[in-house]
């Protein structure tokens, strides 16, 4: 993964971009560029609003103000069949895996096939054999697809859920704190997958996290949210010495600084 802007369209281009919940303004105006086949890493302390812009550009919550163009189409001015379209083409590792307790794991890694209309659905055999083939690809047997959720590591089941996200082959990629809950090596393992799933793909990347060890190893670029701003963007490999102070502050995990100034009023 390159990482290097171009002249082309981004793939996702937000301008504008504003969240409210009552008197808290969460996005605050948010501009921002992901360039095709690169991986966008934002960061942020809890409450700065990640997780709110990734639910707005996913299309599952409306934002009041501004405009999110996947491949130059505004995806807010879209028929709710075309936004469906849109989300198709995204694929998801939530924080915490989210897969169904009551689903076998290859129905878990094939659900969003199995729910697709038209000449794009899968009979159940060809889905069974679908998902093996992408248990693979995250470094499973394809016997672990008959196990239940519960009977797997939380590793494995990070593994289960990227094997999900990557299912459909998706062009637009987005992970939701991938390590979370993870011990270090594993967390790198997790990263590894998450890198060769994008290159082999081909797709376009927008991760959340607040482990700086993952940031700077499947990120190109990153973007620091702040108080609904973003107030820092770089390359990935720059964010430990961004010359930020808020962004230093908060890589670096300091006590003193402009955010905890900020905490003390």
């Amino acid at each position: 993964m390159s990482g290097q802007p171009s002249n082309a369209t981004p793939k996702i281009r937000i301008r504008g971009l504003t969240k409210s919940f009552g008197a808290k303004r969460v996005l605050d105006g948010i501009d921002l560029d992901v360039e095709a086949g690169t991986s966008m890493v934002v960061i942020g302390g809890s409450g700065s609003g990640k997780s709110v812009l990734l639910r707005c550009i996913l299309g599952l919550m409306v934002p009041d103000a501004g405009s999110i163009e996947i491949d130059g189409r505004n995806v807010l001015a879209q028929s709710r069949r075309q936004q469906e379209a849109t989300r198709e083409r995204i694929g998801m590792l939530f924080q915490n895996g989210a897969l169904f307790d009551s689903l076998p794991v290859w129905e878990n890694v094939a659900f969003g096939l199995l729910a697709r209309r038209g000449k794009d659905k899968m009979t159940r055999a060809q889905a069974l054999v679908h998902a093996g083939e992408v248990l693979k690809q995250v470094g499973l047997d394809p016997s672990v697809g008959s196990l239940a959720p519960s009977e797997l590591s939380g590793g494995m089941q990070k593994r289960v859920g990227l094997a999900r996200a990557i299912a459909s082959t998706p062009e637009i990629l987005f992970f939701d704190e991938p390590t979370t809950g993870l011990d270090p090596i594993m967390g790198a393992v997790i990263d590894g997958l998450i890198v060769d799933c994008v290159k082999r793909l081909g797709c376009t990347a927008i991760a959340i996290t607040h482990d700086m060890a993952s940031a700077t190893r499947i990120g190109d670029r990153a973007a620091m949210l702040y108080q609904g701003k973003l107030v820092w963007q770089g390359p990935a490999a720059s964010l430990l010495e961004s010359g930020n102070p808020l962004v230093d502050q908060f890589t670096h995990g300091r006590r003193e600084g402009p955010i905890g100034m900020e905490l003390r009023r």
